[in-house]
């Protein structure tokens, strides 16, 4: 059990270190476009990969997240047109991940700016949720609120999709930050992360130009 879920408030330790490796993710990817690599199937298997993870974040907090909140701050129109706010910039991004992926399958010239275009508005989202939804949350949700969404995304995912998404996150991070994922995690699965998981997810060998 981390500090913040045992002094009882909301740890949003996975949260944070999702973000981080979307971002890392989108830099990975307008590296290669600028080198000319982008369009390699290991490449292309690390932007599916990506794809695949933003759509299942995105799809629990608009079904699940934001309601949740939004019955507790009823009656608060700021904390309420905040969480439009954040639905409405998850649909911003649907363009535009429609665009890169069009342009890789084409071999687009026009994906390097894309990229950009993609990397800058998921960016500002991030920024915002982090500045400005996450304190919110903090705020107003219980460990359990919390645990009852994050269960939900662990049922979506299953067995197969934690042992993706668990290496996908740690990969190349900083120490510290590697061992404060982990440490948000139950013990099973950092042993079978450990194990299983890291290896597996390195002999798909995402990302490798």
């Amino acid at each position: 059990m981390t500090t913040e879920a045992a002094a009882g408030t909301v740890d949003l330790t996975v949260m944070y270190a999702a973000h981080d490796a979307f971002r890392r993710d989108l830099e990975r990817l307008g590296d290669a476009a600028a080198e000319g690599t982008a369009f390699t199937p290991q490449v292309r298997a690390g932007w599916d990969n990506f794809r695949h993870q933003l759509h299942i974040h995105h799809t629990a907090e608009d079904s699940d997240l934001w309601p949740r909140v939004e019955r507790k701050v009823a009656g608060r129109p700021r904390d309420v047109a905040l969480l439009a706010e954040m639905e409405a910039e998850h649909a911003l991004l649907d363009p535009r991940l429609t665009a890169v992926d069009a342009a890789l399958k084409d071999r687009s010239a026009e994906l390097p700016a894309l990229v950009r275009s993609l990397a800058s508005t998921l960016d500002e989202h991030l920024a915002h949720e982090e500045e400005s939804a996450l304190p919110l949350i903090r705020e107003v949700l219980t460990p359990a609120d919390w645990g009852a969404f994050t269960g939900r995304i662990r049922k979506t995912q299953g067995v197969r999709g934690a042992a993706l998404f668990v290496p996908w996150i740690v990969e190349g991070a900083p120490p510290a930050d590697r061992a404060r994922f982990l440490g948000a995690l139950p013990p099973p699965v950092r042993v079978l992360n450990k194990l299983f998981w890291e290896a597996g997810y390195r002999r798909r060998g995402l990302w490798v130009a």
